[in-house]
């Protein structure tokens, strides 16, 4: 590492720990200060009673909840317990009530705001060499999460209607727009997993402010329509989508930039229910659009061809090649979602009421930039990006040194265990596996129980009643 780099993030480790020995609960304090907490709190006009569970200490107990693998509140305030006893302080009560209280006053336009504003602050810090021809790559993808079978949550999220009533569990549908660059979640949208305007691309379309001038959107088929394109351009930004299915290119004919690489004419539809007339009308009747043909030459891809679609319509500054690896990297959507519902196990909640599941969801974002922004530090120091360095491998690092992070005695010590912390989580880099191809299929096989094809309460009350 070069002298430069190891002097600038000796200064910033140095402040981090500054900040952790002055901090009032878990260690969050250098991504997620007191102050910052309480300045978005002032200005989504939250209010809190300033007792033991300051704003501060519950978010951050609430955050530590989350990123541990024991999610119960009884897990979390016995951690909370034991910082303040290392510490000397005023000792809170074993109870969970107090918390479970404070943590149902956290607003939930503070967790939301506080995802949005690590993400982009991630963003903004991004080293050059990690950005895509010098732009920022916004990938886009969507994914359902299971709540908890509660009375409120089936009124919010209904289950599957083809489910029996009882048997199923409530679904949530999310959208989540990722940085490629650092992996970071710069806004998500979520909504009943069915139902009119719940949908990826009406969700999506909440989103599309997130869009700024010189950005490139990178998203799968299923984004990839006329009105998402204007949208992108309208905002000043690029798109690089995989062509829908129900759509075709005809290489044969248009203007031919190399082998399997045409511009084409896009023609504007008849206008969908959600759009207005005054929108309509403002957008052109016709985009010039350039389709890329990638051939995929690898024994057990499932797809041997596909056809990608770009506004970046001059090959010297993009070539087919160029566009072809940067769909590829789609696939980092894939596993930035995968990080968040199997490492971070978000793929179940736990609130028991709606408003405590979009709390719990906004949280998990936040947790996941959080882990994302030691992985940046890791990354440039190790000299790699952010993506090739493990999510998990840097969760389960963080949480090894996080309790001696709370009670190191001077900061040296802090500085000492943090530089360790950062150089560990820099060796556990993702393993090159390219062309990675695998069954989609289980080999462990299931307990034999049988399935509950009835509410619960009605199969208990049926087995009361055997003879």
């Amino acid at each position: 590492m070069a002298d430069a780099t190891r002097g600038a993030l000796t200064c910033q480790v140095a402040h981090a720990c500054r900040q952790l020995q002055q901090a009032d609960g878990l260690p969050f304090a250098d991504y997620l200060p007191a102050r910052a907490i309480d300045a978005t709190l002032r200005r989504v006009g939250g209010s809190f009673r300033q007792r033991l569970y300051t704003p501060a200490v519950t978010l951050w107990t609430f955050l530590a909840q989350l990123l541990d693998p024991d999610h119960s509140c009884r897990a979390a305030v016995a951690r909370l317990l034991a910082w303040l006893a290392a510490r000397g302080r005023a000792l809170c009560s074993p109870r969970t009530g107090a918390y479970c209280k404070a943590r149902a006053r956290l607003p939930e336009a503070l967790l939301a705001h506080l995802t949005r504003d690590t993400g982009q602050q991630q963003l903004d810090a991004t080293e050059a060499g990690w950005l895509w021809k010098g732009r920022v790559v916004k990938v886009v993808d969507g994914t359902s999460i299971s709540l908890p079978d509660t009375p409120a949550n089936q009124r919010a999220y209904p289950q599957h209607p083809q489910q029996k009533p009882g048997v199923g569990f409530p679904l949530l549908r999310l959208v989540v727009l990722f940085s490629l660059a650092v992996g970071t979640v710069l806004d998500a949208a979520f909504a009943p997993y069915q139902g009119k305007g719940t949908g990826e691309l009406s969700l999506f379309r909440t989103l599309w402010d997130q869009l700024r001038r010189g950005d490139v959107l990178l998203a799968d088929r299923y984004y990839c329509t006329f009105w998402e394109v204007c949208a992108a351009l309208a905002r000043g930004a690029d798109a690089v989508l995989r062509l829908h299915g129900r759509r075709a290119v005809n290489f044969r004919v248009g203007r031919r930039l190399g082998p399997g690489d045409k511009l084409v004419w896009w023609q504007k539809r008849r206008r969908p229910e959600w759009m207005t007339k005054a929108d309509y009308e403002e957008l052109p009747d016709e985009i010039r659009v350039r389709a890329v043909r990638v051939r995929v030459r690898k024994r057990g891809f499932r797809v041997d061809e596909l056809v990608v679609i770009t506004t970046m319509l001059d090959p010297g500054a993009a070539s087919a090649a160029d566009i072809a690896e940067l769909y590829r990297a789609r696939w980092q959507a894939e596993l930035n979602l995968r990080s968040l519902k199997t490492t971070l196990q978000m793929d179940v909640l736990r609130g028991q009421s709606p408003g405590m599941v979009r709390k719990e969801l906004w949280g998990h974002l936040l947790v996941y930039n959080l882990v994302r922004g030691l992985m940046a530090q890791a990354a440039r120091a190790s000299g790699l990006q952010p993506r090739q360095v493990s999510f998990k491998g840097a969760l389960q690092t963080f949480n090894a040194f996080g309790p001696l992070l709370q009670v190191a005695r001077s900061e040296a010590e802090a500085l000492r265990l943090w530089l360790v912390m950062i150089w560990a989580i820099g060796q556990h880099e993702v393993g090159d596996r390219p062309d990675r191809y695998e069954p989609r299929k289980v080999k462990r096989r299931p307990k034999q129980y049988g399935r509950l094809n009835e509410p619960r309460a009605q199969a208990k009350k049926r087995l009361a009643t055997r003879t």
